[in-house]
């Protein structure tokens, strides 16, 4: 069983790499790709989680408005996300994903009440400086590099306040209502700047592309990732989705050739600041299981 979990787990971070490579074939601008995309999955987890697996969407009025919030923060992560790929590319974008743990190494203390740890630290100033010299090398995609650190910290503050919510509801019941709540909060925010006419504008073939985005590289995989933490342990998980950007990037590569295409360095820094997530991953887990060790 495990191991049929492990297959599953890595054929949906495989899935989310392939969503960058799916933000670039789509021609819609960002903020059209997001609309649509948050709409078509909200309604598909609406029909899974009520008439299939017939389980109640009731919830109280505060813990839908937190999971609204916290929803926004998802609608912002995604439309930097795919900003960014449209202004550089999916190998930048996806590399961008890295600094995540650095945010997550800042804001997690903070939020959760706990002390800073020191090798999230050092794996920090690595990932700092890696992003640097991207920066340096890659100069000519300084608005995509620009939004991909963005892309990070708006994905870690949901990440973190949605650990925070956990057990509040069913796990179907987060999913839903993050997602139709930061659907709801762009659709306002587009309504009140008059720009909803110009997002909703769509062609055909972007639209078919975006509704196997948000049923095939969304609402699945989200509810996989749910069902599959009765099997294995929430650091494989983690460990195993930072394996998405090098999906990604080797995917992106194969599939649109030269525009892909970056520099030596650039790879390599990648790959260092991937291991340094890795390795601390591993030390994290090492330090977990000796504390969980009963005293002599």
């Amino acid at each position: 069983m495990k191991s049929s979990a492990l297959f599953r787990l890595h054929f949906i971070v495989f899935l989310w790499g392939f969503t960058a490579i799916l933000g670039k074939l789509i021609t819609a601008n960002a903020q059209t790709l997001t609309f649509y995309r948050m709409l078509f999955a909200a309604f598909l987890l609406f029909v899974f989680i009520r008439f299939i697996g017939r389980q109640h969407l009731g919830i109280s009025r505060k813990l839908m408005f937190r999971l609204f919030a916290v929803g926004g923060f998802m609608a912002f992560h995604w439309l930097c996300f795919f900003h960014s790929i449209k202004v550089s590319n999916v190998a930048i974008a996806l590399s961008c994903l890295s600094l995540s743990t650095l945010f997550a190494a800042i804001l997690e203390p903070i939020v959760f009440k706990r002390k800073i740890d020191l090798s999230e630290i050092i794996m920090g100033i690595v990932i700092v400086a890696c992003m640097v010299a991207i920066f340096n090398i890659e100069f000519r995609y300084k608005e995509g590099i620009f939004f991909g650190i963005l892309t990070a910290l708006f994905g870690t503050v949901f990440s973190v306040f949605n650990g925070k919510l956990y057990g509040k509801t069913s796990s179907g019941n987060i999913i839903f209502y993050e997602i139709f709540g930061g659907w709801l909060i762009i659709t306002l925010f587009y309504l009140a700047t008059g720009q909803l006419s110009r997002v909703t504008a769509i062609s055909y073939g972007d639209l078919a592309l975006i509704a196997l985005l948000a049923s095939v590289f969304t609402a699945y995989p989200m509810l996989e990732s749910v069902s599959l933490m009765k099997y294995i342990s929430p650091f494989t998980l983690v460990l195993t989705v930072n394996l998405e950007p090098v999906y990604g990037i080797i995917l992106a590569f194969f599939i649109f050739g030269a525009s892909e295409q970056m520099s030596v360095m650039f790879y390599v820094a990648s790959f260092v600041m991937i291991a340094a997530i890795v390795v601390n991953g591993i030390i994290k887990s090492r330090k977990s299981k000796k504390n969980l060790k009963p005293e002599i």
